[in-house]
């Protein structure tokens, strides 16, 4: 694909670096009493020692509270107040501990994956279920934008170096209006500050060691709670996994060739079931024809123009799901027409809305990622090698998002990219991923397993979607670990499922 090719660059709201809870399960949560309480914290805490509960408003059976921790820990002074929710565990005979959670995002809330989930009975009767919202995050401080510039978004990949320049003052006016409007919180949204602040909490639970599930982008909070406070964990399952080793280049081909991998697993399903709505035909040719006409500005569905992005898009988010969306995706294929539009008058215009939004997105993953692209040309080389390793999906639209989002940004980053080290004093983790995830690459799961083998333990899902958790096996295997600390053998697996 031509650099030069209609590709618009979009402001989704990607959620696939953390869609909710993969733990969920069909019962209901049990009643929990309700007993305000605090929790103290260890000797030489840097944060505030206590958490006062209360009842969260609409969850008669949870705790929520906050924790005030620093906003810089390299020099506390100025705190913000965590959010935290607690389901706590419905056989106290039978507790173990605390279980804390993150559904990842960067934007995912732990308290809501506290307050809504639904875990397994085994667990919940173990384990007080703990979330709480990052900083910058849902209750704890968002960061805000203005939503003016958060739409205005340059509405293309840049095509020369002046429209690349045109992006990087978009980018540098879009960080000093998110600083203007979120404080000095706003330079410290990295996961190695979200990492001390677990540790805050931990302390202030009262608990010597937590166990912690961390979906997606959550796996990144996991691995590097493990290097720092290693001998702080019981236990630790992470579900789908960001590999923070890559840099620039290699983030954005590996994230590129999951997604060709999950097109290509699409079309086979295609080409063997008969209910699809594109049976007998060649799929990726088909597919192929729709990327070009889109490109040329030749695809409509109805009356209204369809880009590469919008496929593209629309089958990453397909492929995501679990289980995949592969029927409603070539239904909605067989709808798009190759040709000029039919006469109508022109659209309305909508009105721009004042005020901000919360987009803490852009801060988290431009201070960890020293993803810094710094001009037209490199940006080319970029694009050329995605469409390499992926010649047909031609990128991760998710990704590629990301990466053009910290183009302008200052050149060091909080928390750039380096392998994980896990000390001697933490315990195995185990690393749950679906062989076939277009959002965290099968190949991410077996980087990270490569970096810290003797501390790690990957568990292959041998299905689609984003989440490796769900299916019984999957679910007795993460069951045995978190409760008896029972490892799955190396190398296990558990067969695919479409239900």
């Amino acid at each position: 694909m031509p650099i030069t090719g209609n590709t618009h660059r979009r402001r989704r709201s990607w959620k696939r670096w953390g869609t909710g809870a993969v733990l969920a399960c069909a019962a209901a949560l049990l009643a929990l009493p309700m007993l305000p309480e605090r929790g103290q914290a260890s000797a030489g805490s840097a944060a505030p020692s206590t958490i006062t509960w209360r009842p969260c408003a609409g969850h008669r059976n949870a705790q929520c509270g906050t924790l005030p921790v620093p906003v810089d820990w390299a020099a506390p002074g100025k705190t913000f107040k965590l959010e935290v929710a607690r389901r706590k565990a419905t056989n106290p005979a039978k507790r173990i501990g605390v279980l804390l959670v993150n559904p990842g995002g960067p934007g995912g809330s732990g308290v809501d994956m506290a307050l809504g989930s639904q875990f397994p009975a085994e667990l919940r009767e173990r384990f007080d279920i703990v979330g709480f919202d990052p900083r910058g995050i849902g209750r704890s401080h968002p960061i805000k934008c203005s939503k003016r510039l958060i739409d205005n978004a340059p509405g293309e990949l840049p095509r020369n170096q002046r429209e690349f320049e045109r992006l990087v003052s978009h980018n540098r006016e879009l960080r000093q209006d998110c600083r203007r409007h979120s404080g000095p919180l706003f330079d410290h949204a990295d996961t190695l500050s979200v990492v001390r602040d677990m540790e805050a909490l931990r302390a202030a639970l009262g608990e010597e060691k937590i166990n912690y599930f961390g979906h997606s982008y959550g796996t990144l909070i996991g691995q590097q709670y493990a290097e720092k406070f290693g001998g702080r964990i019981r236990s630790m399952v992470l579900d789908s996994n960001m590999d923070h080793s890559l840099q620039t280049k290699d983030l954005a081909v590996t994230a590129a060739a999951a997604v060709e991998d999950s097109l290509k697993e699409f079309v086979r399903w295609c080409e063997t079931t008969p209910t699809c709505a594109l049976h007998g035909q060649n799929v990726l040719l088909r597919w192929d024809r729709l990327l070009a006409a889109a490109d040329r500005g030749a695809l409509y569905e109805s009356n209204a123009p369809v880009s590469a992005d919008d496929i593209i898009g629309r089958a990453y988010e397909a492929f995501s799901s679990g289980p995949p969306e592969w029927p409603q995706l070539a239904k909605w294929l067989t709808t798009l027409r190759i040709g000029r539009p039919h006469p109508q008058g022109d659209a309305p215009r909508t009105r721009q809305a004042p005020g901000t939004e919360p987009h803490g997105r852009d801060a988290v993953f431009c201070q960890d990622w020293q993803a810094r692209i710094h001009d037209y040309r490199e940006l080319h080389a970029l694009v050329r090698a995605e469409r390499a390793a992926a010649p047909h999906a031609r990128t991760s639209p998710e990704m590629r998002e990301a990466i053009l989002s910290c183009i302008g940004w200052p050149k060091h980053a909080n928390n750039p990219q380096r392998p994980v080290h896990i000390g001697s004093h933490a315990p195995v983790i185990l690393l749950a991923n679906a062989r076939h995830d277009p959002v965290t690459g099968y190949a991410w799961a077996r980087n990270v397993q490569k970096q810290a083998q003797k501390k790690i333990r990957l568990l292959t899902y041998d299905g689609w979607g984003h989440g490796a958790i769900g299916t019984k096996c999957t679910m007795n295997a993460v069951n045995n670990y978190l409760i008896h600390r029972s490892l799955p053998r190396p190398d296990a697996g558990c067969p695919a499922s479409q239900n």
